[in-house]
């Protein structure tokens, strides 16, 4: 089973190829998904590491805490599944 790994502090200018590049040493990386704002579609300063094996996982979550990426101590767990709620109006600003 792929455990998916929450990575935060991110520096703005990282990519996703940077981010998937830190964690490959540690094992098979599935996907890398670094979380934009919708209309700017900068990045918001964090994202997400989904690896297939559970104990290479937590290996990079514990080496990869507070370690420097790109200027920046990134701060990573495991990722928590939050749950959605419905965009129920969700339009309500006009």
């Amino acid at each position: 089973m792929a455990k998916r790994i929450y990575c935060g502090n991110l520096s703005f200018g990282t990519t996703e190829e940077v981010l998937k590049g830190a964690f490959e040493s540690f094992g098979e990386v599935i996907s890398v998904k670094i979380i934009t704002d919708r209309e700017t579609q900068k990045s918001k300063g964090f994202g997400f590491v989904e690896m297939s094996d559970d104990d290479k996982a937590f290996e990079a979550i514990r080496a990869m805490n507070g370690k420097d990426l790109e200027g920046r101590k990134i701060r990573v767990s495991v990722a928590e599944e939050r749950e959605r709620n419905p965009r129920v109006n969700r339009d309500r600003r006009l």
